[in-house]
């Protein structure tokens, strides 16, 4: 990420990183770092950036994934505020370009994957393939175009599930 935006605006790769860092303390955007534990073949790159402004992005597919990004930072963060353990956002890609879009950690063990979608209701398998390595018990397919539906997300471990962005954000803090 730093080396391909220090190439476009004709910079240093240290100055690039400085400035995403001084844009993260101003709270304008944050990193997702990649998660690599127990993952086989799996990939070091570098974080994806997102915008906490998810609104401001264009790409409907790009604006519905910031818009998980968002929700799932703040259900981390207010975890970990309240004491209820070591909680962590990441992504996770390994070497043969699977990638699911974020994973959310609890005492540094996977609890549940995200692939976020705009309208796309098809099951990734990218998602079932990372359930199965990491032995996450839950696994879903965040559809921001679904409508709500009232239902416990949470409610029984197992096969990946595609379900409504705003069911699942709903159910996390």
């Amino acid at each position: 990420m730093f080396g391909n935006l220090a190439r476009q605006v004709r910079v240093a790769a240290d100055t690039a990183r400085r400035w995403v860092a001084t844009l993260s303390d101003l709270h304008l955007g944050f990193l997702v770092r990649p998660w690599f534990k127990n993952v086989s073949r799996s990939l070091r790159k570098e974080p994806k950036w997102f915008l906490r402004d998810w609104a401001a992005v264009r790409d409907a597919g790009q604006r519905a994934e910031t818009f998980v990004a968002c929700h799932l930072l703040k259900a981390v963060e207010g975890w970990n505020d309240m004491g209820l353990g070591a909680f962590e956002l990441g992504y996770l890609r390994d070497k043969e370009q699977r990638e699911v879009d974020f994973v959310v950690v609890r005492d540094g063990e996977p609890w549940f994957l995200v692939e976020a979608k705009h309208e796309d209701a098809a099951l990734g398998a990218n998602l079932r393939y990372f359930q199965q390595q990491l032995g996450a018990p839950f696994a879903f397919q965040a559809t921001v175009g679904l409508d709500y539906v009232d239902a416990d997300c949470f409610a029984a471990p197992g096969h990946p599930l595609v379900v409504p962005a705003r069911t699942l954000l709903s159910q996390l803090l």
